[in-house]
């Protein structure tokens, strides 16, 4: 299983950082959408995941259509990630899929209310109280990364720690 996390113009490089260490440490390829609200040579992403980055996959699209044309949602298991999604992340079956996207949009924003309308079967969306706007980005990606790899039974991913014998 192939998975593909993409960041659609993510502004806040903190959270870039932390989501390319995530997806270092799944084996996960790492998209970033531009525009970029930073400059991913800045410090505050580059400290994040300091010891990750030669562990990283990464693919810069220069425009949210460019990869889209790439990489075409009609021809790919692609998901995308917002709070308007009637399908929870959960209840999707990644089990059988051989390569997945998952999109997130940026921070303040979300994905494209067009993309959205356009991919409704697609959109999905992480649980939480009404009263919220949403999750911070970093977290979200985490969440529905690990529950993509925990259905593979984590594939690929270290089964038995190294540090205590059994």
């Amino acid at each position: 299983m192939k998975l593909n996390i993409v960041l659609v113009e993510p502004e806040i490089p903190q959270n870039t950082g932390n989501i390319a260490r995530t997806c270092a440490a799944i084996g996960a390829k790492l998209h970033l959408v531009y525009p970029l609200g930073f400059s991913i040579s800045e410090k505050q992403v580059k400290r994040a995941g300091l010891d990750y980055w030669d562990k990283l996959e990464i693919e810069e699209h220069k425009s949210f259509s460019e990869f889209l044309e790439k990489y075409k949602p009609e021809e790919n298991n692609m998901f995308f990630v917002t709070t308007k999604g009637k399908k929870v992340y959960s209840d999707v079956d990644y089990s059988k899929m051989e390569e997945i996207f998952v999109l997130f949009g940026k921070e303040t924003k979300g994905l494209p209310e067009d993309i959205l309308k356009k991919y409704f079967d697609r959109a999905i969306r992480i649980p939480m109280r009404e009263t919220l706007r949403s999750l911070n980005l970093s977290n979200a990606v985490a969440i529905v990364a690990y529950d993509i790899f925990r259905q593979c039974n984590f594939y690929g991913l270290e089964e038995i720690s190294k540090y205590f014998d059994k």
